[in-house]
């Protein structure tokens, strides 16, 4: 088994999130995946099996558990994928559904990624759960943007989105690790997507992780395709729309994610970046 190693959402390997990626994993057991990705010890390892039509079966891990939907690995294997086979469209099948993901080979000889999600949807945060999480955060009610509200948000998988009135809130992140942790699992929540806007189109994002045993994620595809579906069903923002997500600038490793927002209310959200091999 080869298990490359890329950074997604950054053309720089000291930005953008590293991932794992397996391009064939055929004859590997679910815990010999486990065990690899816990050795790699990135947020996510893409093992991927192809079938005999063409499409990609992909399962992701964390060095701590399964995540039905991951985006920055799922561009990670599409751009390592590219390198090998040559770009074009691909249809992946996941955990969560169906997945569409198309490459092309800039002027610079770089690969640009672009998935499609599945539908997005969005559901309320109980005001009790609303109160743990803030907790969880240390954050309190006047930190929160009023415009934006708390939801939980999927497109693959579950994220609440937490948005922070201003940036210096979103920069000091320090949270119960612990008791964070043990309110994800209790919801299915992948990551928490706390969310800062800048202007209409220009977001600034963190993503703590601690159900995968990572602190915080750098990039994190998923969630930006989860932000996309929630601003257009709550009418946050005009569609069709194309929303640049800064992440990873706290962590010192920044991501670029290009998110393009369709019109339709039932369609999936495009999410674009770059990978490169570390």
């Amino acid at each position: 088994m080869v298990v490359l190693r890329y950074v997604a959402f950054s053309n720089d390997p000291a930005g953008g999130n590293p991932a794992g990626v397996v391009l064939d994993a055929s004859d590997v057991d679910e815990p010999t995946m486990a065990a690899t990705a816990a050795e790699v010890g990135f947020s996510e390892t893409a093992f991927v099996v192809p079938f005999d039509n063409g499409d990609l079966g992909v399962r992701y891990f964390s060095p701590r558990t399964e995540v039905p939907f991951c985006g920055h690995a799922t561009i990670a294997t599409a751009v390592a994928y590219a390198q090998h086979h040559g770009v074009g469209d691909l249809q992946l099948r996941t955990q969560a559904g169906p997945v569409s993901v198309s490459t092309r080979t800039a002027h610079d000889g770089s690969v640009t990624a672009t998935l499609v999600s599945v539908t997005p949807r969005t559901a309320p945060i109980p005001e009790a759960g609303l109160a743990e999480l803030l907790s969880a955060l240390r954050w309190s009610a006047a930190d929160l943007d009023p415009e934006l509200p708390p939801r939980a948000t999927y497109a693959g998988a579950w994220h609440p989105v937490i948005a922070a009135a201003t940036r210096s809130r979103l920069a000091e992140l320090v949270y119960d690790m612990s008791a964070l942790a043990d309110l994800m699992h209790h919801n299915g929540w992948a990551t928490v997507n706390l969310v800062w806007r800048q202007s209409p189109y220009v977001f600034h994002v963190r993503n703590p992780f601690p159900p995968g045993g990572i602190v915080e994620d750098p990039a994190t595809g998923a969630a930006a395709a989860a932000l996309g579906g929630y601003l257009r069903e709550l009418a946050l923002v005009p569609v069709p729309a194309t929303l640049r997500v800064h992440q990873g600038q706290d962590m010192g490793r920044p991501s670029t994610i290009t998110v393009d927002v369709p019109a339709e209310p039932s369609s999936g959200i495009a999410v674009t970046g770059t990978a490169v091999p570390l």
